[in-house]
């Protein structure tokens, strides 16, 4: 125990520094330091530390697909697509029950394979969709609960900067993440509409029909509606995922494909001025800068923590049953599900991940090892897709509640616990059916 007094009060000042509000970057670089310090560590020793952060962050080529990933979700944000998606699908379902529901629950998939920017995606469909979804006499905690769920899935369905992130921090393809991941985007999007049928079946007043109203079109002028605003993103999307899963181009490649074909958009929807320009691109430096600082801090806090025996203290952890390495997979997920009560995904994946990966790759499924880590990647990524909605700290729920001031945060908590539901019951799907996940990876080498 005392040869891991060090690691152990290493995490424990991680915890009180993000707590107490700290930058993250700052508190895990600068624990880093303080414990090389009081650990009488050789100063030469943090110059691995320098050398990680240049080799393994400055000098990425994949990470260059984070800017241009988050640069096309924000104009295509700017370009109307979301807006007239709504319009269209609300008017060919004008006369369903759920009508509005389903039509959020569509764009949010088609936006999460077109944007993957959680922020833009719920505030979008909550501005968008919310005010109608009250007039229409819904339900209020079934309309934010939809729409906070909905707007995450970018987190999940690629192109997902989460997946990018996750795969440099595993080494693996971020190509097999992208295709491993369409699967479970696809099940999960199917599970929230599953979930609204049997809403509309069994309690139709929570989400009334429309009705048809004088502006209304007909069903024929409708769909032709709805399949001349659905040409652009899938057009995109195709462009961008297409020759991720062919090969023609690397994500890096794609992500720039994609950049270049919101702007286009962007340019052809007449919303693209100087001044939407200057805010996308500022948006984009600012995210990205935060995710590139806390990589940069996060190399030097794993360092340290695994000079200070931080890697065999999380070994000896997770041996719970080397019999049986389910059971240790349940542990890490359960452990998992409990941090995205408290911490964003981008701490989770570049703080617990590299601690926790050496364990995974150690465990005997029947599997290569390199496929384990695919269905590692993507069932953790359906994992932290619920640090979005979880409370205190689900970040989709205080989005949702800057567009909605006058709803009270108990209503949006008490609408989000069925989608929570779901995306355990996806988790718990794709940890028992790996091939969910492995086989369009499988299929296309």
């Amino acid at each position: 125990m005392d040869a891991h007094v060090m690691p152990i009060l290493m995490l424990l000042a991680l915890l009180v520094g993000i707590f107490a509000g700290y930058p993250v970057a700052f508190v895990l670089a600068g624990l880093g330091i303080v414990f090389a310090v009081a650990a009488d560590l050789p100063m030469l020793f943090l110059s691995m530390g320098v050398q990680r952060i240049y080799s393994g962050v400055l000098t990425n080529w994949l990470l260059v697909a984070v800017p241009l990933f988050v640069f096309m979700g924000l104009m295509l944000e700017r370009s109307g697509v979301a807006e007239r998606l709504l319009a269209s699908l609300a008017a060919l379902f004008r006369n369903v029950p759920g009508g509005y529901a389903f039509a959020v629950a569509i764009i949010g998939i088609v936006m999460a394979a077109s944007t993957g920017i959680i922020g833009a995606s719920v505030v979008l469909l909550g501005m968008m969709a919310l005010p109608a979804m009250r007039a229409a006499g819904y339900d209020l905690r079934l309309s934010s609960g939809l729409i906070a769920a909905s707007g995450t899935l970018g987190i999940l369905i690629p192109p997902s900067i989460m997946l990018i992130i996750l795969g440099d921090q595993l080494r693996i393809s971020v190509g097999d993440l992208f295709m491993g991941a369409i699967g479970p985007g696809l099940m999960l999007g199917g599970l929230y509409t599953a979930f609204l049928i049997a809403v509309a079946i069994f309690a139709p007043h929570k989400m009334p029909a429309p009705g048809r109203t004088l502006e209304s079109p007909g069903f024929w002028r409708a769909l032709w509606a709805l399949t001349r605003d659905l040409l652009a993103p899938i057009l995109l999307i195709v462009s961008v995922l297409g020759t991720i899963i062919t090969g023609i181009a690397t994500p890096t490649e794609s992500a720039a494909i994609g950049a270049a074909g919101a702007l286009l958009l962007a340019l052809l929807s007449r919303r693209l001025s100087l001044k939407a320009l200057t805010l996308a691109l500022r948006d984009t430096t600012k995210t990205t800068a935060m995710i590139v600082f806390v990589m940069i801090g996060a190399t030097v806090f794993s360092v340290v923590f695994r000079r200070l025996g931080g890697d065999t203290m999380i070994a000896e952890l997770f041996q719970i049953d080397e019999r049986n390495p389910w059971m240790v997979l349940i542990f890490i997920m359960a452990m998992i599900f409990v941090l995205g009560f408290f911490l964003e995904w981008v701490e989770i994946t570049l703080v617990v991940v590299p601690i926790i990966a050496p364990v995974v790759m150690a465990l005997d499924f029947g599997m290569p090892t390199e496929h384990v880590l695919i269905w590692f990647a993507i069932a953790l990524a359906v994992n932290l897709q619920t640090s979005f909605l979880t409370p205190p700290f689900g970040y989709a729920l205080f989005y949702l509640r800057g567009i909605a001031t006058d709803l009270p945060i108990r209503v949006i908590y008490a609408g989000v616990l069925p989608f929570v539901g779901l995306q355990l019951l996806a988790l718990a799907l794709v940890l028992a059916f790996p091939a969910i996940i492995l086989w369009l990876p499988l299929a296309m080498r």
